[in-house]
Parts: structure tokens; sequence; C-alpha cells
């Protein structure tokens, strides 16, 4: 057995690190994302298919997996889970309910712009390390990760993330019904305090798939890195669950 930790966007597997120390496990895996903090692979295309086909065939070299994904990760994730891998034991992910009228966040909607997208990206990517790490700051990440963030967000990784987001402006149609057939058991973990989800979202897809939800009230977008030790409970109790 594996608990596999898929990041998001824009990060490493560095922003599970925090949490990985209080696990009370040593089977863990990290995934990492081409091109977010790594070279894209001759002939890899950054997009959302690309990323769940990579992301399918990462967690088939598994025997059994507890899967916890967080932001895009946890996108990819569903798209995975509903193909119902069978060495899937369990799932952990911070996304809510995917469907037709699913909207993206402003910056997700800047990104997808041709133009704007471009400019929005060339100013985080070529801002100093410290105004980068500025930038992550206000949207949550707590001081001392932002920096280390920050570094980690190049130009392989900015031209990655315009790639992702534009290929993925009808994810709702596109991958919402395949929501219906994920049958393994999950966990919905909703920050309350995340500027970038919705709170009844999460509830839609707990309900949806049936599983548990956790609400974290004083919580925002980067829970692993705010509140690691608590988050990593959390996680052991809906292993022991299983």
């Amino acid at each position: 057995m594996t608990a596999v930790l898929v990041h998001g966007v824009p990060e490493t597997p560095a922003v599970w690190a925090p949490l990985v120390e209080h696990l009370e496990r040593d089977d863990v895996a990290l995934l990492q994302l081409p091109g977010f903090g790594s070279s894209l692979p001759d002939g890899f295309e950054p997009t959302m298919n690309g990323y769940a086909d990579w992301l399918a065939l990462e967690l088939s070299a598994f025997d059994e997996v507890d899967l916890v994904a967080h932001d895009w990760g946890g996108i990819l994730s569903l798209r995975v889970l509903a193909a119902q891998p069978s060495n899937v034991r369990s799932w952990a992910i911070d996304i809510g309910d995917l469907g037709p009228d699913f909207r993206w966040h402003d910056a997700a909607r800047a990104w997808q712009t041709p133009g704007d997208g471009e400019a929005l990206m060339d100013g985080m990517v070529g801002a100093s390390p410290a105004d980068r790490a500025s930038l992550l700051a206000a949207v949550g990440v707590p001081e001392q990760h932002s920096h280390r963030m920050a570094a980690d967000l190049d130009a392989t990784m900015g031209a990655a993330i315009l790639v992702l987001y534009r290929s993925a402006v009808d994810v709702g149609n596109e991958w919402g019904p395949g929501i219906d057939d994920i049958r393994s058991r999950g966990l919905v973990v909703a920050s309350m305090l995340d500027p970038f989800r919705n709170t009844d979202r999460a509830r839609r897809l707990a309900k949806r798939t049936g599983a548990d939800i956790v609400e974290l009230p004083d919580c925002g977008h980067f829970w692993m890195l705010e509140q690691p030790e608590r988050c990593a409970q959390i996680l052991t109790e809906h292993w022991r669950r299983g």
C-alpha cells in the first residue's frame, strides 16, 4: 500500500513536505507533474488530457494506492478515478464538483485569455524572487514557504500552466459526467477560506460520490502548509476507516 500525493498549480511536490513529516507511515510517494520543477518530456502536451493520461500511467505502477490530491492534482484525479482503477483503495481531494455550471476563478480566466495570459505570466515569472514570493503570499501561501514556491516558478512551468488552463475552458462539461462513475472510497477536504474554491461544490462532490467530507473553517487553499499536523491526522483517520 502506498500513499500517493499529487500537487497542483503553480507548485511542485515540495508543497507536501510539512504534511509528510507528520504522517504515521513511510510508504509515501510524491508525484511531480511534468514541467513543474522539471523539464517537459519530448512530445508531451501539457493539456488536461495529457496530464490525466500521465497520472493514470503513474498510478498504475503501484500495487495499491491511497490517493491524495490538491488543486489541479484533484481535478486530474477525478478524471482518473472515473475509469475506476482497481488499485486505488481510497482518495482524498480538495476540489469541488464539476458540471455545466462550473466557472473558473479570475486568475484562471485571465490565463485562458490570449495576450492577457502571456502578459500576466511573464510578469509573474519575470518578477524578482521576492516579488514572486509576495504574490504567492497574497493568495495564501504561508510566508515561510512562499520563497521556495517562488523559486520553482520558472518559464517552463509558466508555459505549461497556460496550455493546461486553455485546454480546460470547458472542463465542467467534458469531465463532469465521469464523476458519476467514481466508486472508490473518498474524502473531500473543504477549506472554508479558500479563495479559489466553492464550499457548496465541495459538498456536492461529496454527495455525488458518496464520499466523506471534512470542513476546515480556518484553512485556505494551502491547507497542507497551513496546518500540516492537523491535516496529517485527518488523512490518517481517513485511511484507518478503510
